[in-house]
C-alpha cells in the first residue's frame, strides 16, 4: 500500500465532509489502537488526550500532557496509518505564542485536524461532574486567529472547540462558534456533555453556525443512540467516539487479569485473545515482509 502524504490525508477528510454520510472516528491512543481501526475500515481516526494521558502517564485527563508529549505521540500514529488523524490539542497549551507552536508541531505530525478548546489552562476532561471554566469571548476568539494565522498548510483542518454551553448556556456556546468560524475555524465542536435535548441542541447548533459540526457521541443520552446512518440528518458530520479504545481495553484487561489470578493460567482464555499470527496481522507484517522480499536477491 502507498503511503499518504499529510496533505492528501487531509484533503481526504475534507473530501469525505462533502459526502452524505458523518465521518465516524473511533477513538484510539496509540499506533496499534489506530492501526485496528484503519483495518476494521473507518475512515478517520480519533486520537483522544484522554486516553493518552492514561498511556503514558497512567493519570485522569487534568491537563498533564504537554504539547511536547502530545505532538510526538500523534507523530508516531499519524505515520502509521493511510486514514486521517484527528487530535485533541487541548487548550494549545498557552497563549497566542503556544498556540503559534501548537500549529506547528501539530502540521509537521502529519494530523489531518485538531481541535483547540477555549477552557482556562490547565484544562480537564469535560466529561468530570460540574462546568468547565472558560476564558473569556475575547480571548477564547484570539487564540482561534491565533491558530488560524499560524498554519502553514490550509489543508490542515482547525476545529475550533467550546466547552462555555456548560456554565453559560447554549447561546454562548453558538456565539463563539459563529465567531470562530468567522475567524477562520473550518468546523466546530460544542462540549454538551449528556443532556437530555441534545438533538435539539446539536441542530440548533448546526443551523446558526452553517459549519460541519463535529460532536462527542459517547456522551450519552440520545446522541449515543443515534446509528451512523443516522448522524448527518442530525447535525453531526464529524462523530467521535473517545471512549472506544480505552473503555474496551480497560474492561478486557481487568477480565484477563482476573481469569489469570482465579484460574493461575491463561491457557483457557485463548478463544478471547488474539493469536500471535493475528496480532501480527493487525500490525501489516505480511505486507512488511512482501516489501522486504521484494528487494532480496534471489
Amino acid at each position: 500500500m502507498t503511503s499518504l502524504t499529510p496533505v492528501a490525508k487531509r484533503q481526504r477528510l475534507r473530501n469525505l465532509l462533502q459526502m452524505d454520510q458523518a465521518v465516524v472516528a473511533p477513538g484510539i491512543y496509540d499506533g496499534y489502537g489506530a492501526r485496528m481501526v484503519q483495518n476494521a475500515g473507518f475512515q478517520a481516526a480519533y486520537m483522544t488526550g484522554n486516553g493518552v494521558s492514561a498511556s503514558l502517564l497512567g493519570t485522569p485527563d487534568i491537563g498533564q500532557v504537554d504539547l511536547t508529549l502530545m505532538s510526538d505521540h500523534a507523530r508516531r500514529i499519524a505515520a502509521c496509518i493511510n486514514i486521517p488523524l484527528i487530535c485533541d490539542a487541548d487548550t494549545g497549551y498557552g497563549g497566542v505564542l503556544n498556540i503559534k507552536r501548537t500549529i506547528a508541531e501539530f502540521e509537521a505530525a502529519g494530523v489531518a485536524a485538531i481541535h483547540i478548546e477555549d477552557q482556562t489552562f490547565p484544562k480537564q476532561c469535560a466529561q468530570f461532574p460540574g462546568a468547565r471554566s472558560v476564558l473569556s469571548f475575547e480571548e477564547s476568539l484570539n487564540h482561534i486567529k491565533a491558530a488560524v494565522a499560524a498554519r502553514s498548510d490550509a489543508t490542515m483542518m482547525l476545529i475550533a472547540r467550546t466547552d462555555s454551553a456548560g456554565h453559560f448556556g447554549l447561546d454562548e456556546a453558538i456565539k463563539r462558534s459563529r465567531a470562530f468560524v468567522a475567524a477562520g475555524a473550518d468546523a466546530v465542536f460544542v462540549e454538551l456533555k449528556a443532556n437530555p435535548d441534545a438533538l435539539e441542541m446539536i441542530q440548533s447548533i448546526k443551523q446558526e453556525v452553517k459549519a460541519p459540526c463535529l460532536f462527542n457521541v459517547d456522551v450519552g443520552g440520545p446522541v449515543s443512540e443515534l446509528k451512523a446512518s443516522e448522524l448527518k440528518s442530525h447535525g453531526i458530520d464529524i462523530a467521535i467516539h473517545p471512549s472506544l479504545a480505552r473503555g474496551v481495553f480497560g474492561h478486557a484487561m481487568q477480565l484477563a487479569l482476573k481469569h489469570l489470578q482465579t484460574q493461575e493460567k491463561l491457557s483457557d482464555y485463548a478463544g478471547q485473545m488474539l493469536s500471535p499470527a493475528q496480532y501480527t496481522e493487525a500490525l501489516g507484517l505480511s505486507e512488511i515482509q512482501a516489501w522486504e522480499a521484494s528487494f532480496t536477491s534471489k
